[in-house]
C-alpha cells in the first residue's frame, strides 16, 4: 500500500539530495564501523526526522564511536556526558557564576553553558544518574532550551540526543520511567556482530586503524532536509494503518486482540503515531521515494513501540517481550493478508 503523488521538481531534487547524502553518510560511517547497517539506518532516520534515540546494548559494541563518528561526518558539534550517580542537573545544563568587569570593577552573573549545548549529545548510560538529572536532560530534549535564573538560553538546532543504556549490571541504576522514554523517537537495540563482522573488527582494530572521516553535510543543510521530510505526503490509508497498529497495543481498546488484553498493562500513546508517521516519511525519502508505504511503517514499528508498551507480569514470566508483541501485531495487520486476523472476533475464535 503506497501513496502516489505528483511531486514538484524541487521536491524530487530534494529527495534525490537526501538519498545521495544518506548513501555517502553510510559509506563514511562504514569506514570506521563494521556492520550494524540497521542501527545506522535508524540513527539517520531519527536525525532527519528531528527525533532522539535510546541505544541499548552490552559494552564494547562501538556505541560511543558510532555516535561521535556520525557527528564528525556532519560537521556538527559533539558533546559526551558520562552519567554518574553524583551528576547534578547544573552539571549538564550549565550554571551562573559571578564575573567581574575589569574595566568598571562591577560584578554580574554570567551564564556558563553546560555540555548539553551541542548539536549531537551522547548521554552515556543515562540510567546511572538520579531522576532529577534525568528530568533535566529530558526537559532540554523537549523544550530545546535551558532556563537558569529566570533567563532562557536556546539550544542551537539541529539538536540530536542519543542516550545509551547498558542492559546488564542493573544494580544501582535508575531506569527511565515510561513517560520519559516516550520522548525518544526510537529505542534502538544493538546486538552482537556476526562471525564475519567480528573477524573484520578484530583484524582492523588491532592493526593501523584510520578513524578519519570526511565531512558530508552541515547543520544548515540538515535543517533544510528535515523540512523536506515533513513535506513528504502520507495518504489517509497509511495514517490509518499506523493508527490502527498503535491503538492495537492498548488493552482497553474494544478492537485490541486478546493477546494484548492478556499480556499488556499499558499501550503506546498518541506520540507513537506521530513518531511512526514522521519516521516512515524519513525512511521513504532516504530510500529515494516521495511517498510513504506500509512497508515503511512496518519496518519502524519495533523501534518506535518497544519502549512504549508495558507488558504485565504474566507476559514477563513467560518471556513475552514487547518486540514479540509488535511482531505478532504486524502479522495480524498484514496489509497483504486480507486483514482477517485483525478482526477481534476471529482472534477470540482462535484463542478459544
Amino acid at each position: 500500500m503506497t501513496d502516489h503523488v505528483n511531486a514538484s521538481g524541487d521536491d524530487v531534487a530534494a529527495a534525490q539530495r537526501i538519498a545521495d547524502c544518506y548513501r555517502r553518510l553510510r559509506e563514511e560511517l562504514h569506514r570506521v564501523i563494521v556492520g550494524q547497517d540497521e542501527v545506522i539506518e535508524q540513527l539517520l532516520i531519527s536525525l532527519f526526522a528531528g527525533g532522539h534515540c535510546i541505544l541499548e546494548g552490552v559494552p564494547g559494541l562501538a556505541k560511543t564511536m558510532m555516535i561521535s563518528t556520525l557527528a564528525r561526518t556532519m560537521s556538527l558539534s559533539f558533546s559526551r556526558i558520562q552519567f554518574t550517580p553524583d551528576l547534578m542537573p547544573s552539571d549538564i545544563t550549565g550554571t551562573e557564576v559571578i564575573a567581574e568587569d575589569r574595566s568598571t570593577g562591577t560584578r554580574a552573573f554570567k551564564f556558563l553553558p553546560g555540555p548539553v549545548f551541542a548539536n549531537v549529545v551522547l548521554a552515556d548510560e543515562i540510567n546511572r544518574t538520579p531522576p532529577k538529572t534525568q528530568a533535566a536532560m529530558l526537559e532540554c530534549m523537549q523544550e530545546r532550551q535551558v532556563t537558569v535564573g529566570g533567563v532562557r538560553h536556546a539550544i542551537d538546532s539541529p539538536f540530536f540526543v542519543l542516550a545509551t543504556q547498558n542492559p546488564i549490571e542493573q544494580e544501582g541504576t535508575y531506569p527511565l520511567p515510561e513517560a520519559q522514554q516516550d520522548r525518544f523517537m526510537f529505542k534502538v537495540q544493538i546486538g552482537y556482530p556476526s562471525y564475519e563482522e567480528e573477524l573484520d573488527i578484530a583484524t582492523k582494530t588491532t592493526g593501523e586503524f584510520n578513524l578519519d572521516v570526511s565531512k558530508i553535510i552541515g547543520a544548515e543543510e540538515i535543517l533544510e532536509l528535515q523540512k523536506v521530510v515533513r513535506r513528504v505526503p502520507a495518504a489517509e490509508p497509511i495514517v490509518r494503518y499506523a493508527l490502527d497498529l498503535v491503538r492495537a497495543t492498548r488493552p482497553n481498546e474494544a478492537a485490541s486482540p486478546q493477546l494484548v488484553r492478556d499480556r499488556v498493562s499499558w499501550g503506546a500513546g498518541p506520540r507513537a503515531v506521530q513518531f511512526l508517521i514522521v519516521a516512515a516519511k524519513a525512511r521513504a525519502v532516504l530510500r529515494g521515494n516521495l511517498h510513504v508505504s506500509t512497508d515503511d511503517i512496518r519496518a519502524l514499528a519495533a523501534p518506535v513501540l518497544r519502549h512504549r508498551v508495558v507488558t504485565n507480569f504474566a507476559a514477563q514470566a513467560e518471556g513475552y517481550t514487547p518486540d514479540k508483541l509488535v511482531s505478532d501485531l504486524l502479522d495480524m495487520h498484514d496489509p497483504h493478508g486480507g486483514g482477517l486476523l485483525a478482526d477481534n472476533r476471529v482472534n477470540k475464535m482462535i484463542s478459544a
